[in-house]
């Protein structure tokens, strides 16, 4: 099968997932950013007791928040979360993450189990990863961080 044909019929389970920063009740805006700086990843979801997702807060929400007005860095999180944010099952078909990141135009995507538990994020990355993992040959993944070029010159 070809990449059309796998993005169709293989499940999420087969993307790359991203641990999930998890937002706690009474946290603040500075306490979530600090929290994704040290994960190193771009989005935070808030969960109930028994691990559903109840909201979302990005960087890209962030952005917004310290363009009209940089003391809302210190308001509580759950004023400014999106309360409406795609998510997907594992047992999708990873088009649905394509879809859900095309038509919300965003780059995250939830991931849950069965259950409806948060597993996961994924979107961007995980879907690259995937990408070149049908075109070994072509594409070049590099680790963030990582030196874009060789140490030695290859080649004669």
């Amino acid at each position: 099968m070809g990449l059309f044909e796998n993005v169709k019929n293989e499940t999420v389970s087969r993307l790359a997932l991203r641990p999930v920063v998890t937002i706690k009740t009474g946290a603040t805006v500075r306490d979530v950013v600090q929290q994704l700086r040290a994960a190193q990843l771009g989005c935070a979801v808030a969960v109930d007791a028994s691990g559903k997702p109840q909201g979302m807060f990005t960087e890209a929400m962030l952005r917004g928040l310290l363009a009209r007005d940089p003391a809302t860095i210190n308001d509580p999180i759950e004023s400014h979360l999106a309360k409406t944010f795609p998510w997907v099952k594992t047992s999708d078909p990873i088009e649905t993450v394509l879809a859900a990141m095309e038509t919300k135009n965003i780059r995250f995507v939830v991931v849950v189990d069965e259950d409806d538990a948060v597993v996961g994020i994924t979107g961007q990355k995980g879907l690259m990863e995937y990408v070149a993992e049908h075109f070994p040959g072509e594409v070049l993944v590099q680790r963030v961080g990582s030196k874009g070029y060789p140490e030695q010159r290859e080649g004669a």
